[in-house]
């Protein structure tokens, strides 16, 4: 992969405790002149000392924030694809998402709900919440990534059926506009037998309102 391409790698070292980060070096220097400006543009002093290092470190955040990018949703599934005859619902469900909204740049987060109903062919689990990541680690709105998780499930896959459901809070809302603290937007996305099967489509949402656990 191309040096520019690869922003971000992250994992433990060999003694198990240490995090690694490496980010790609041209595009932190450049971000991190743009921050500087953004901070003397709010009226803030970038050189005292609170500040030094800001730049660099929001360069860095949102590197990771959008590491989504570098990121091939359809190569996760494609790697870890088996045959299984197996014809029953796989619900993978409150997997965990962090987005950043693309028209003000300010983070939603929430829970997302993944199942699919196999044709010959499943995954690993771990790949479902990866593809939610990849997907989330992008500048998004709610309804594509609903939309694009489900497609990207859908064409590795062959399913029967895909259903996601996505339920956020958006700090646009919360912390600017109309300031509503409480609010939860749910999107949903279905294919298959999830769009045209009442019962099925039923079954999904009551399993991902159920705890057993």
């Amino acid at each position: 992969m191309n040096n520019d391409r690869k922003i971000i790698i992250e994992g433990i070292s060999e003694t198990g405790f240490e995090r690694i980060d490496k980010f790609n070096g041209r595009k932190t220097k450049s971000l991190s002149a743009l921050y500087r400006k953004v901070l003397t543009n709010l009226g803030e002093d970038p050189c005292r000392e609170g500040l030094i290092e800001t730049p660099e470190r929001v360069a860095k955040a949102m590197q990771y924030f959008t590491h989504g990018y570098f990121i091939d949703p359809g190569e996760i599934l494609a790697a870890s694809k088996f045959h299984e005859d197996y014809q029953q619902m796989v619900l993978v469900k409150d997997i965990e998402l962090y987005s950043l909204c693309e028209h003000h740049m300010i983070p939603f987060f929430g829970k997302a709900h993944v199942a699919y109903i196999p044709n010959g062919n499943i995954t690993g689990l771990s790949k479902i919440a990866r593809v939610v990541d990849a997907f989330a680690r992008r500048l998004q709105v709610q309804e594509r990534l609903t939309v694009q998780i489900r497609d990207c499930i859908q064409n590795a896959l062959d399913p029967v059926g895909v259903a996601v459901v996505i339920e956020a809070r958006h700090l646009c809302m919360v912390m600017r506009g109309v300031q509503k603290q409480n609010s939860v937007t749910t999107t949903s996305a279905f294919t298959g037998c999830f769009l045209d099967d009442n019962r099925t489509r039923e079954e999904f949402i009551h399993m991902i309102g159920v705890k057993l656990h």
